[in-house]
């Protein structure tokens, strides 16, 4: 059974900091790139942060310098540190495969407000 788990979120102010987890099945996580993705309300899912099984990372834009993804292939858990977070940060964070599974977690809701 495939399973991916995130957990962490919550509330923070703008400017702050926060991680977040992922567990996922052993059988998809090794062998894939994995990956961070986010909806806000009203809006289309899209990638944050990829790494790659080797550990090769990529960044879109508008978090780069301020999150970083790593992943722990013996524990099968995938990492994002979020530091400097801002109001259009705030989203449902998703972890996944990349390209994506069509099964998704319940995510981890991020809210960034004063």
């Amino acid at each position: 059974q495939v399973t991916l788990v995130e957990s962490g979120g919550g509330l923070v102010q703008p400017g702050g900091s926060m991680s977040l987890s992922c567990v996922a099945t052993m059988n998809i996580f090794r062998p894939n790139a994995m990956a961070w993705y986010r909806q806000a309300p009203g809006e289309q899912r899209d990638l944050v942060a990829r790494i790659s099984p080797s550990g090769t990372t990529t960044y879109v834009d508008s978090v780069k310098g301020r999150f970083t993804v790593s992943r722990d292939n013996t524990k099968s858990t995938l990492i994002l540190h979020m530091n400097n977070l801002q109001p259009e940060d705030t989203a449902v964070y998703y972890c996944n495969t990349n390209p994506p599974l069509r099964l998704w977690g319940q995510g981890a809701q991020v809210t960034v407000s004063s």
